[in-house]
Formats: structure tokens, C-alpha cells, sequence
């Protein structure tokens, strides 16, 4: 049997778009598929959950700013390139699928070294370091926006394929009043769904503490706190909070009127494929490369999101946000036509695109 290799995680906005592929891959060709992610953290847990084999390798960060942790990341990434090419030698993939996240980086690396194609996948508008460093090695370089291409270097954008974000089919197939069920919130009441990922989004909370009464006058609340922020706002009947939402996510999106939250990559391609209108509010400042006012702007040009935040203190940003949702709880007009954007963006199917490509490499028809 065909075995096939998964990489990539850190995050479950890494993980769950390679599951989207590898489950899109399982309906199409008979095969084995194990996934190499990090020895630490969520990997595991999610992949295995997913009912895949995992190898653990050790995983170093990838920063562009000076830090001492550097040094010992760069130890950490030799020890990955050496223990993912060991697990490649041995179990003889026809092909590395990677999902991105510095964790990927080392199996790319070693693939190449043994010889194993390796195709790429970038969900964010601009690739991040990864991905940059990932294409040197890639024959496939999937990307979510037609855009993404001019970021690459001349030489690598022929291998350069739009396919959209890679979304588990649940979420195109999801039932609102499972979702309501699971909620328990019955069919006259409208929900709004707070996201920040999923770890949560200290901002994001607090600005939801800011604005309850606000959202709370129009909505049934349903908040995704993330685990460890220390959430203290008690649950009540127009108030939901909930530490982490998994299998039933696809139905509680479904159900959900309107969806605020970050704009990581994750969020804003569920929400389109469930085509929902979004209000977010990107991660800003200088712990991030800028990814996600990427995204948002994306989704705001495309009319399926308003974007909020920016200079403004949480005050500022907590009455933009409340001016925001109460005018989209107010104009359905204006809430439909989002909902159609979004669900425009969300059309494609990232997941059995690349599916199709793996499927036309593994069996030698390109």
C-alpha cells in the first residue's frame, strides 16, 4: 500500500487544514497516511484523535527577531532534520504533504534529502517563514489567494497553485440545529460566536467584557475562551462561554448569525465555507508578522468581513465593536449580502484540489 506523509502544527490552524487534505486523499486512493509533527505541545492529541499514525520530532521556533532561545532552537531544528529523514527512511512515503508551521520545516528538509517529493501548502495571504523556506524544497506550492504568487521569487511561481484554504468537509456539510441542540439555545434566539483559536484571544475577551450588555441585547452569546486565560465571567441564559469547542464547531458555526473573532486563517475559511458575515479583529503589534490584518483586509475587500481595531485603546475598541455588531444585528440586508461574499470565498474546495494533485503525483501522471 501507498504510504503518504503528513507534516506540519504548533497550532491547530496548521493541523486540522492537513486532516481536511488527508481525509480528502483517503476517499480518493487507497492508502496509509502518518503524520511527523512536534514531540510537544497539541500535535499528537489532534492527529491521532483524527484516527492517524503520528512520530513525534524534536521542533525548534523560527524567529526573525534576535533572542537568546535561538540558539538553542537551532539545536532543536538539526535534531528534527535527523530524526524526521530516520522516520522518512524507514517508512518510504511516495510523497511529504506539508501543512506549514515551523514544525514542518526539518521533514521538508529531509524529504528532499532522501528524494521524496514534497508538496507545500500557505493558508495566509503572504507566505510565512516557513512556507519561504519550505518552497525551496516543494514540486507543489498550494497557496489560499491568487496573490499569494508575487510574494514568491521568479523561479518558484510555476509551481505556484491557488487552491483556496484546505477545510474539514464537516464544516460544508454542518446542521444548525445539531448545533442549537448541542447549544442548547432553541431557534428563535439568534447567536453570535466569539472565536479567538484555539487558545483563545486575551484581547478578544476582554473586549467581549467590555461590550456583553451590547452584544448580549441582540444575541445568545457563545464565546470560545481558549484554556488558559482565566476566564471568570459567569455562563447565563444570553451568555455561553465555553473553554474549547471541537467536534461539534462545524454545527455550532452553522448555526451561528454572525461570527466575531481573530482573523487567523482557520477562522476566516470556516466561517466562509459556512458562509457566515465576520467581524474581526486581527492580531496586531510586534509579536506578529502581520498575517492576520492580511487576512482581514482580504475578507474585507472581498465584503464578506468589517474589520475592527487598530491605534485605539480597549475602550476606543470596545465601542467600535459594539457600534459594529449592533449595526449588523440591525441590517439583515447588509448581513446577507456578507453571508453571500463569504460564502463565494468559501466555494472552493482546497482539500479535494490538493487531494487530486497528491493523487496525480503518487501515481505518476505528473
Amino acid at each position: 500500500m501507498i504510504s503518504i506523509a503528513f507534516t506540519g502544527g504548533g497550532t491547530g490552524g496548521h493541523i486540522y487544514p492537513g486532516l481536511a487534505v488527508a481525509a480528502a486523499l483517503k476517499e480518493l486512493l487507497p492508502c496509509r497516511i502518518f503524520w511527523v509533527g512536534s514531540a510537544a505541545g497539541m500535535d499528537r492529541s489532534i492527529v491521532e484523535g483524527a484516527g492517524f499514525e503520528f512520530f513525534g520530532v524534536p521542533s525548534g521556533k523560527l524567529r526573525r527577531y534576535f533572542s537568546l532561545k535561538n540558539i538553542s532552537d537551532i539545536l532543536k531544528i538539526n535534531a528534527g532534520f535527523w530524526a524526521a529523514r530516520r522516520i522518512l527512511k524507514k517508512e518510504r512515503p511516495a510523497l511529504l504533504f506539508s501543512k506549514g508551521g515551523f514544525v514542518s520545516v526539518p521533514p521538508c528538509a529531509a524529504a528532499a534529502s532522501l528524494g521524496i517529493p514534497v508538496f507545500t501548502h500557505e493558508s495566509d495571504y503572504s507566505p510565512g517563514l516557513a512556507t519561504r523556506i519550505n518552497a525551496r524544497f516543494a514540486r507543489r506550492i498550494f497557496t489560499a489567494y491568487e496573490d499569494t504568487a508575487s510574494f514568491f521569487a521568479p523561479a518558484f511561481r510555476e509551481r505556484v497553485v491557488a487552491a483556496g484554504n484546505p477545510v474539514r468537509s464537516g464544516f460544508r456539510n454542518a446542521d444548525a440545529a445539531m448545533g442549537r441542540a448541542f447549544l442548547g439555545v432553541g431557534p428563535e434566539k439568534r447567536i453570535l460566536l466569539v472565536l479567538g483559536g484555539s487558545q483563545g484571544a486575551r484581547e478578544i475577551n476582554e473586549l467581549v467584557r467590555e461590550c456583553l450588555p451590547t452584544l448580549t441585547k441582540y444575541y445568545t452569546v457563545v464565546h470560545q475562551t481558549g484554556p488558559n486565560q482565566g476566564w471568570d465571567v459567569p455562563a447565563s441564559e444570553r451568555y455561553r462561554p465555553y473553554t474549547y469547542i471541537r467536534e461539534e464547531m462545524p454545527q455550532v458555526l452553522a448555526a451561528a448569525e454572525l461570527v466575531l473573532g481573530r482573523s487567523g486563517a482557520g477562522t476566516v475559511w470556516e466561517a466562509a465555507v459556512a458562509g457566515k458575515p465576520m467581524a474581526l479583529i486581527p492580531l496586531r503589534g510586534s509579536g506578529t508578522r502581520g498575517d492576520q490584518v492580511e487576512n482581514a483586509r482580504v475578507f474585507e475587500k472581498a465584503g464578506a468581513a468589517v474589520v475592527i481595531g487598530g491605534a485605539g485603546d480597549l475602550q476606543e475598541t470596545a465601542s467600535a465593536l459594539a457600534g459594529a455588531v449592533a449595526n449588523l444585528a440591525e441590517n439583515g440586508e447588509i448581513r446577507n449580502t456578507m453571508a453571500a461574499s463569504a460564502a463565494r470565498m468559501g466555494n472552493r474546495d482546497g482539500a479535494a484540489l490538493i487531494a487530486r494533485e497528491i493523487l496525480l503525483a503518487v501515481t505518476g501522471e505528473i
